[in-house]
């Protein structure tokens, strides 16, 4: 049985309870904490997360864009309608930059690359994706060696696009799963962590007001 198979039992940190990096009236910047989820799920004991905790002291705030629960890292949520909606394009016109860093298992002979393989959930096993070139969508993810560990690789990663899991599943498919992926990885690659080793390091946009390109950054705990 795979963890995957295992009861979920959903434990969010709770320190920090909410990690601000910067607030104004059109946005808001927080750090989000790895395990904890970014919009509620549908089961009742599913519904502290980051859009219900920033909404205790910022009411307006709504969710933009998402990372997935086991990723921690950097996460823009707008204050208005208006920053919402602007946002929202940059974010489908890929006017926005984001890096990740990663610890992968194993040993990457490569230096950086590019992986171009399209993605589709794989509907028996979802929220799992997986590789499709007959129904998946477009999804390409640049990649870089940071350093080559004793069992593992950092690496810092620039996503094109934003398709789901689709940081783990490229990786993967270089034949090095990012450790202590729950959905992805194995024996010695899911053990090597209790946390899936995946971080949203910087988050670059334009803001709603006035256009200044703005950058914030928080460093990966893990590395």
């Amino acid at each position: 049985m795979s963890i995957v198979d295992l009861p979920f039992i959903y434990n969010p940190p709770m320190s920090p309870y909410l990690d601000v990096i910067h607030q104004d009236e059109q946005i808001l910047v927080m750090a989000k904490q790895s395990g904890l989820l970014t919009v509620p799920g549908k089961a009742a004991e599913h519904s502290d997360c980051l859009e219900a905790r920033a909404r205790e002291t910022y009411p307006t705030a709504t969710t933009v864009h998402r990372l997935d629960m086991d990723t921690s890292g950097v996460i823009v949520m707008a204050m208005n309608r208006e920053a919402h909606r602007h946002l929202g394009l940059q974010f489908e016109r890929r006017k926005t930059r984001k890096t990740y860093i990663a610890r992968v298992y194993g040993h990457i002979e490569e230096d950086q690359g590019r992986v171009d393989l399209p993605l589709r959930c794989d509907w028996p096993n979802r929220p799992k994706q997986m590789v499709c070139f007959e129904h998946g969508r477009a999804a390409q993810t640049d990649w870089e060696v940071i350093a080559r560990e004793e069992k593992t690789t950092l690496v810092r990663l620039h996503p094109i696009t934003g398709r789901s899991h689709q940081l783990r599943v490229h990786l993967l498919s270089l034949g090095h799963p990012i450790v202590g992926d729950r959905f992805y990885a194995d024996g010695d690659a899911l053990a090597y962590s209790d946390r899936l080793q995946l971080h949203a390091e910087t988050l670059e946009f334009h803001h709603p007001v006035g256009g200044d390109w703005m950058s914030f950054s928080r460093a990966a705990e893990f590395s």
